[in-house]
């Protein structure tokens, strides 16, 4: 059940509805992993603790101290001025920015990224564009380790495919080994190497 959970979220739901048949068995386990009755029997419904939703100008504060946390730590390219306030204001006007909260409390971060500097770079497959790009992924470092950067990655790439992309693309920088290892499990296609922002980085290509 845990699984399912947490694929639901990647997809954007903030509960999960289901109907049963009159089995008490199977009743009583629902009841006992946090579903509740809609008024019918067979009818229940589960509030997901922790919800992925778009962020909004409320939750600026919480965002920036996020984007804090993760400066200085080893392969991070981002500084005390990145990201700032106009890439918050950047993200939030195209409707790009999605966080993860956890009893209200935002716990990670991931952008809609429209990078020219990226995107022109010679890799990229013609055949697979529209592409899109993922940016700024941040976890609590409290809570790292947990598979949620693996999460916002994932619903990045839902949303993106319904946005009408064929494929994603990004830079991973090329001695972060622990981000190559997770974003292994995701199929990507290492299609090149360039260095920008003082890094050096492999391109990550895949179809959606």
């Amino acid at each position: 059940m845990e699984m399912i959970e947490k694929d639901i979220l990647t997809r954007g739901a903030v509960g999960i509805f289901l109907q049963t048949d009159n089995d008490k068995p199977a009743y009583r386990f629902y009841h006992k992993v946090g579903f509740n009755d809609l008024g019918a029997h067979v009818s229940l419904y589960k509030s997901l603790p922790v919800k992925i939703v778009m962020a909004t100008e409320e939750d600026r504060e919480e965002l920036m101290a996020l984007y804090k946390m993760q400066v200085g730590k080893e392969f991070c390219p981002w500084t005390e001025d990145y990201p700032s306030d106009e890439t918050i204001d950047f993200d939030l006007s195209r409707d790009a920015l999605f966080v993860m909260k956890e009893d209200g409390k935002i716990i990670a971060s991931v952008s809609i990224e429209e990078d020219e500097e990226v995107d022109k770079l010679e890799f990229w497959n013609p055949e697979l564009a529209p592409a899109g790009e993922l940016a700024r992924l941040a976890v609590l470092p409290e809570k790292q380790g947990q598979g949620i950067a693996r999460q916002m990655l994932r619903f990045g790439m839902n949303t993106l495919k319904k946005q009408g992309c064929k494929s994603i693309h990004f830079l991973v920088n090329k001695y972060n080994e622990k981000a190559i290892r997770s974003y292994a499990q995701f199929g990507f296609n290492v299609v090149g190497e360039c260095h920008l922002f003082e890094q050096d980085f492999l391109c990550y290509e895949k179809v959606l």
